[in-house]
């Protein structure tokens, strides 16, 4: 006999339902109209959203969350109007419905497309990422999906300003307004009722840190497609550019450290010129090195002893997500890739090199959603690849991989016609 929680689960699982039917048969102008509606609202409605916002961050801070984790949680002015802007983006590409996949016609004159379709009901579980609430919903409603959220008791403030300001705006435009619904009030029992949705939620993604991604795929009935947590890698060839170095190694460490793809590990070939000055601008820039015997000769007894940290076997395996980088010093490129291998939770891996055989060799030979030659790792992200926003970025190797835009939030189906034809 299912709980009130699970029956309330479902009841909002059906009326998504019905709203992702009416979405999956409307034309471009009408999506794009919602969208357009929703980005208006979210800047109108900009005191009222950061007034909530600054209740959770308040709360959270006082509880003991670490600044780089208060950092995603917090929205301000500028952050509200970017993801206006991120919505115009996505306004702005082509609609993914119905777009012709393939087709042929057959010896027997059946002609066969394969067409994009919607998903159906997109569900995304998230920690304390309020601008996430808004890209899943542009995401959806660009590709014609409903979009059930539950965002987390650290934001439940925000989205719920948020998610009522969004469903205000859809219904204005025209789009059921139970095209986006949140669950946040049904706390873990509604977590767990999603996972357990089978046949009311026909896609869950799971966005946060690796306990929270741990839990959803271990324990869903639901399709899933993880986004992973990022132990980010950078590797510092013999060849690379000393001033090309420290500007991305500092773009990829500082810019922003509480982010999945900012960098974690920095792999140094024996004999990289550029490591030295690397380091030391690390230091400056505040960043605490756990590095190996070789990276620390390096710094030649420069640095702070509470800023250069020896390694230990857990710093391979770490996500700082603050301003903390493991430096590990490897005899060839080869070495560097295994370590890859065996550490790498598969989001994005760089290589800083002036070789163009060692830069073909590096993406070639690492299996990662996302293989960067001579930038910075902080680009892996729908906005900056041109998605307009993300749902997340995929460490799946089935359906979505790397940031997950409109057309990962389609599937297929076969249209066939023929005339008259029996199969013999």
């Amino acid at each position: 006999m299912a709980t009130d929680t699970e029956s309330q689960l479902i009841e909002r699982a059906r009326r998504s339902r019905a709203a992702a039917s009416a979405l999956a048969q409307a034309p471009r102008r009408v999506k794009d109209a919602a969208l357009e509606s929703v980005a208006r609202a979210v800047v109108a409605e900009a005191e009222r959203i950061l007034a909530a916002n600054a209740r959770d961050v308040e709360r959270e801070a006082a509880a003991g969350m670490p600044e780089p984790l208060t950092d995603r949680l917090r929205l301000t002015r500028e952050r509200i109007e970017a993801l206006a802007e991120a919505i115009g983006v996505v306004v702005g590409l082509e609609d993914p419905v119905g777009r012709v996949r393939q087709g042929k016609t057959l010896p027997n004159g059946l002609r066969l497309r394969q067409v994009s379709v919607p998903l159906g009901v997109v569900a995304c579980v998230y920690e304390a990422r309020p601008n996430v609430t808004v890209d899943i919903v542009a995401l959806a409603l660009k590709s014609g999906n409903s979009a059930i959220l539950r965002g987390g008791s650290a934001a439940r403030e925000t989205n719920t300003v948020l998610i009522e300001v969004m469903r205000e705006a859809v219904e204005e435009a025209g789009i059921p307004a139970d095209s986006v619904i949140g669950i946040d009030d049904l706390g873990r029992e509604g977590v767990n009722a999603l996972l357990g949705a089978r046949g009311h939620i026909d896609l869950l993604i799971p966005r946060g840190g690796k306990g929270l991604i741990e839990t959803v795929t271990q324990n869903a009935r639901v399709p899933v497609i993880a986004t992973g947590d990022g132990n980010v890698h950078i590797v510092l060839d013999r060849s690379a550019r000393t001033d090309e170095a420290v500007s991305v190694l500092l773009n990829a460490k500082t810019q922003r450290t509480g982010v999945c793809n900012a960098v974690e590990t920095l792999l140094l070939l024996e004999g990289a010129e550029a490591a030295p000055a690397v380091l030391e601008a690390l230091l400056e820039a505040g960043v605490r090195l756990h590095a190996d015997e070789r990276a620390r000769a390096l710094l030649g007894g420069r640095g702070d002893p509470s800023q250069v940290l020896p390694a230990a076997e857990a710093d391979w395996e770490t996500e700082y997500l603050d301003m903390d980088l493991a430096v590990k010093t490897v005899d060839t490129l080869d070495e560097a890739m295994e370590h890859i291998a065996r550490y790498s939770s598969g989001h994005t891996e760089a290589i800083l090199t002036d070789s163009v055989a060692n830069a073909e060799r590096f993406q070639r030979t690492v299996d990662s959603s996302t293989v960067v030659v001579n930038a910075s790792t902080r680009f892996t992200d729908g906005g900056e690849f041109g998605l307009g926003a993300e749902v997340g970025i995929s460490t799946a190797r089935l359906h979505a991989r790397g940031p997950m835009g409109v057309e990962e939030l389609t599937t297929s189906k076969w249209l066939v016609n023929g005339d008259g034809h029996v199969r013999a």
